[in-house]
């Protein structure tokens, strides 16, 4: 079945007709053509994307990215332990909120929402208090489409001796990294983002050694990060709860599919042209960038809102999708603005097409 409208979101994201067949099978959710075959290889093919280092493994989560967030967040922090957040958007905000109901001490270091993360402020709290165990800072923070430093943060951190964990829910798929050449030691993403699968689980993938500390640290049954990690190592794949088995087919689907496309690299140079081609497009159109153009990340890209007083973002929103494209509105607390994604099964020639349904949805313009 054909979409009726292309998603230019940060995801849920539109997925190819493949992925989407894979999920017209049920399954069970203690066979081995199940846990052996499908989880097991998803979980090596997941580390050998983040890594070449061996001493990482992965465990995937019920639920959706957040849930991912919380059970490492609450789970890879002991009693003793403190937390330093870099929060320049939502998502670096929600951590230190996750951080807040699970009772952990925090420092935030929040620079604003269209600024990167100070490092010499990062190194005074470093320097000032040594009760900081953990740093936590988002990748990707598509508040706004920033993309953060995270080499430079987490070299700091861990010459600091910290606990890095890394919020890669938007770019891992979709920009090349190696966790354990940038001194990750828990990585936290979702299957709805750069895999281009379906919402239903998040995945972590960590040094074997930092997630065997986790053990009974847990906050929250359903979020015990190492009882769900020791579980899948010790019964191949099994886990703890209902195995959400649609989706983890389906992006199963999906790895072959990044696979078959070239790797990471080559998704990379295609949602670059993505973004280059729209920013160009609307630039064209008048509309601006929030950001310059040094922070935007190839994933998603805010844009200002026209300044005319005919604009409304719904009224402009249902004649894009009456066009066949999905757009989101601002996040961003301080400026009027929307963003556009340029992530999933999505390809230069969508974005020409979306330039000119935005042109046409520009009534506003008409006298």
């Amino acid at each position: 079945m054909k979409n009726e409208y292309l998603l230019l979101t940060p995801g849920p994201l539109s997925t190819s007709a493949t992925v989407r067949q894979a999920m017209l099978k049920d399954w069970c959710t203690w066979d081995d053509d199940y846990n052996k075959d499908i989880v097991e290889v998803i979980r090596t093919k997941l580390v050998k994307l983040a890594t070449s280092s061996q001493d990482y493994t992965s465990v995937l989560m019920q639920g959706s990215g957040t849930a991912s967030v919380e059970a490492t967040i609450g789970s890879a922090i002991n009693a003793d332990d403190k937390l330093l957040v870099v929060d320049n958007g939502a998502y670096g905000a929600r951590i230190a909120e996750i951080a807040a109901y699970l009772h952990i001490p925090c420092t935030v270091i929040a620079p604003g929402e269209t600024a990167q993360p100070s490092l010499e402020a990062i190194e005074t709290a470093l320097v000032t208090d040594p009760a900081i165990t953990h740093v936590a800072i988002v990748h990707c923070e598509t508040t706004t489409g920033m993309l953060n430093p995270i080499k430079a943060v987490a070299s700091l951190a861990k010459s600091h001796g910290k606990v890095v964990i890394l919020d890669a829910m938007s770019s891992f798929g979709g920009i090349p990294m190696d966790i354990n050449e940038l001194g990750i030691d828990f990585m936290i993403s979702s299957a709805n983002k750069c895999i281009q699968g379906v919402p239903g689980f998040g995945f972590v993938i960590a040094k074997r050694s930092e997630i065997e500390k986790c053990k009974g640290q847990a906050r929250s049954l359903s979020l015990d990060l190492y009882a769900q990690w020791h579980c899948m190592e010790t019964n191949h794949g099994k886990w703890r709860f209902t195995s959400p088995t649609h989706t983890v087919r389906a992006f199963y689907q999906a790895l072959i599919e990044l696979e078959q496309e070239g790797g990471i690299s080559a998704r990379h140079q295609r949602y670059q042209t993505n973004q280059t081609s729209l920013v160009a497009g609307m630039r064209s159109l008048g509309f601006k960038p929030l950001l310059d153009e040094s922070l935007h990340s190839p994933i998603i890209t805010s844009f200002y809102s026209p300044s005319h007083s005919d604009y409304q973002f719904k009224a402009f929103y249902e004649r894009l999708k009456a066009q066949g494209f999905v757009i989101y509105p601002g996040k961003v607390s301080n400026a009027d603005c929307f963003r556009i994604g340029n992530i999933g099964d999505v390809h230069p020639s969508d974005l020409q097409g979306l330039i000119v349904a935005i042109k046409n949805a520009m009534y506003w313009q008409v006298k």
